[in-house]
């Protein structure tokens, strides 16, 4: 058993390989547990017997490995996620965020788009919109298509205004979209404040100096080496105070980064920037 499990585990590293090499997405330092989950879904949708089975597929295929990039880097996401977050980023963020005359926000590994809609709605809330350049970034191009075109489901929308309320929302979602048949579609005001972009929080480099870095429910998808790597990436990309803000189940604290931010909710985990590395 010892043996077939590192067999698997080479067979594993030679895929990722491959496909760094090949295409240049690296997933080397991708937490394994997860990564693994999805590669024996693709074995199996494949109808293959091994990983090492896909390495020719991925290698000599590119519509292949379109379809299967796009299923490795699904994410679920929805609007207003976990509506204490923004009850905090409310508290925490918009006060600061009201002194600047121009402000840059880059929510990284925004998926579908939906959570960068949800800090736009705060921030016209809050009279700062037009002041503000939005920046959604992920590796998946399906999903920034998504995001750019701003079109989901009617169905889910109720859900979407529950969370919004638990945000501490005062009006009606419908504000923000309308309807066209069973989809719903996210106003113009709020698209002409964004830009998507593909970008490996992996390998690419620092994106601007920005006001407030979002990335939420992506680190848990890395080993630490990676996390600490894209801990740096945020750092360097904030302008001095800027804010950072994480997933519930993730944390700076064993990353060698602590000391350049301050802890500002423990629970929503949103950081403050307030040091400079030599």
């Amino acid at each position: 058993m010892r043996s077939a499990t590192r067999l698997h585990k080479v067979e594993e590293d030679l895929l990722l390989e491959a496909i760094f090499h090949r295409y240049g997405y690296d997933f080397r330092n991708y937490a394994r547990a997860s990564l693994s989950r999805r590669l024996k879904d693709q074995v199996e949708k494949a109808k293959v017997s091994h990983v090492s089975d896909l390495i020719p597929k991925v290698l000599y295929d590119e519509n292949y490995f379109r379809d299967f990039l796009m299923s490795l880097t699904l994410n679920v996401t929805e609007m207003f996620r976990d509506p204490h977050f923004y009850l905090a980023f409310k508290k925490w963020v918009l006060p600061n965020l009201t002194t600047y005359p121009f402000l840059k926000i880059w929510h990284a590994g925004c998926a579908t788009g939906q959570e960068v809609y949800s800090i736009a709605i705060l921030l016209q809330e809050a009279n700062l919109l037009n002041r503000v350049n939005i920046y959604g970034t992920d590796i998946n191009l399906e999903s920034l298509k998504t995001a750019k075109e701003g079109i989901y489901p009617l169905k889910l929308l109720k859900q979407y205004q529950d969370n919004y309320m638990k945000a501490g929302g005062e009006y009606s979602l419908n504000k923000y979209f309308y309807n066209q048949y069973d989809y719903a579609i996210m106003t113009t005001e709020l698209k002409n404040k964004m830009l998507f972009a593909e970008h490996n929080l992996a390998c690419d480099h620092a994106f601007g100096e920005m006001n407030v870095i979002i990335c939420r429910n992506v680190l848990i998808y890395f080993n630490i080496e990676l996390q600490k790597t894209v801990l740096q990436l945020f750092y360097d990309s904030l302008c001095y105070n800027g804010f950072l803000c994480l997933g519930d189940k993730e944390s700076i604290e064993f990353t060698g980064m602590k000391e350049k931010f301050e802890l500002l909710d423990k629970n929503a985990k949103i950081y403050r920037k307030i040091g400079q590395f030599s």
